[in-house]
């Protein structure tokens, strides 16, 4: 089953960004952000719509809940 933490991962790299653009996108740390794709912390319902926003695909997608990236 994909992870969240698997995911992200595959997302940042697909999209050539690195943890730290991400982070700054989010406005936190890069630490905080790194712990998200090593799955020591969860983000909170309004940083995965964040997330899902700045990777462009549904959250079902980005918690690995789907296969489908697009949003509805």
């Amino acid at each position: 089953m994909i992870t969240l933490m698997d995911r992200l991962k595959e997302l940042r790299k697909s999209k050539n960004a690195t943890q730290k653009q991400v982070a700054e996108y989010l406005e936190t740390d890069g630490r905080q952000y790194r712990r998200y794709e090593y799955g020591e912390s969860d983000p909170t319902y309004k940083t995965l719509i964040k997330l899902a926003d700045f990777f462009d695909v549904s959250l079902d997608y980005l918690v690995g809940r789907s296969d489908e990236m697009k949003r509805r």
